[in-house]
């Protein structure tokens, strides 16, 4: 099969495109516009996996530009990751991050229309759920409130989806419903790697050790979890990206009974933003700097998932626990720091 990757040069892209080439025999094309990510991320791929693929520089929101791929291009499956992806920064940026998540993913789905493309894998979210009553969360609990423009971008593209597919001759589609991805490749090349300064935990925590003088701040310390921080349900990147090979293997082999299903992948865990910080400072050895501040707009209290479903349908499991996912993103914080020109 060849499969188109949708921002690949992004940070769960690239994992997807390194487990892609190591564990199947698909060729992989893969488009980005580096608006937050950059070209040498694939230089990085290649010396990871030595097989080649092509990458082109398009803007999902240039019907013509994508147009053209997919006339040189025959796929049989798309992985759909290009989207603006901060809750905190989609709350000031909400027109912004409307209109290219929305329209691009509308462009890819005309494009899978017209060419006739079997397969799509569409990079969902947690935050469809919004706040819950009952945890964990799974494939039934009820789509909710989503608390950020970016939520509600996630809650609109799996309601395109599931109309536009169920209109498609012979086409599917899976929704793949993270929760937070985090660490980095276990060859310590590749990781999260933004232009933009990060608003994720790990990479917060990660350059507060780098950096003795950075003081993390930790929005929100009377919320009413176990030490009034809020649970998050982390998971490993390459985990995910694995879940992404399954799931194409899993439309190709006709397993699905519908034309869209959604599956949650998480660790099942939940742990508290002072409970991970803690973990990082046993795993490292180095003392955090942090600050308890007032809430942050965009956040849900707590989350976690039911991933059951995920591992019976798609033979899924997870490889990494929190302590292994916080040494490989200290790993790649220092690998970053040793290579500026990166």
């Amino acid at each position: 099969m060849k499969i188109l990757v949708t921002g690949g040069a992004g940070y769960i892209g690239s994992h997807t495109i390194i487990e892609l080439l190591e564990l199947t025999d698909f060729e992989v094309v893969s488009i980005d516009n580096y608006i937050n990510s950059s070209a040498k991320t694939y230089e990085r791929i290649n010396e990871v996996v030595k097989r080649k693929f092509d990458f082109y520089e398009v803007d999902l929101k240039n019907l013509v530009d994508l147009k053209a791929i997919f006339k040189k291009h025959k796929f049989d499956g798309i992985i759909h990751f290009a989207a603006l992806k901060s809750a905190p920064e989609s709350i000031d940026k909400s027109l912004e991050y409307y209109f290219n998540n929305i329209y691009s993913l509308m462009n890819l789905l005309e494009c899978q229309k017209v060419f006739g493309v079997p397969h799509l894998i569409f990079s969902s979210s947690c935050t469809v759920y919004g706040n819950v009553n009952e945890l964990p969360v799974n494939e039934l609990t009820p789509v909710g409130h989503s608390e950020s423009p970016y939520g509600s971008t996630k809650k609109i593209g799996e309601e395109i989806i599931e109309n536009v597919v169920n209109n498609l001759v012979n086409s599917s589609a899976i929704s793949l419903r993270y929760f937070n991805p985090v660490g980095a490749h276990i060859s310590g090349l590749i990781g999260e790697d933004s232009p933009s300064p990060s608003k994720n935990l790990f990479p917060l925590i990660t350059q507060a050790a780098i950096d003795k003088n950075k003081v993390l701040s930790v929005f929100g310390s009377d919320y009413n979890t176990r030490d009034g921080t809020c649970i998050r349900d982390f998971i490993h990147v390459s985990d995910i990206a694995v879940a992404h090979v399954l799931a194409l293997k899993y439309l190709h082999s006709k397993k699905n009974t519908l034309l869209h299903e959604v599956f949650n992948l998480g660790s099942g865990v939940g742990y508290t933003i002072l409970e991970v910080i803690k973990e990082f400072e046993k795993a490292t050895k180095i003392k955090i700097k942090y600050k308890l501040t007032d809430r942050r707009e965009g956040d849900v209290i707590s989350i976690y998932s039911d991933n059951k479903k995920a591992i019976k349908k798609l033979g899924w499991k997870i490889n990494y626990d929190l302590n292994s996912m916080l040494k490989s993103a200290w790993n790649w914080e220092q690998f970053l720091n040793k290579n500026t020109e990166y």
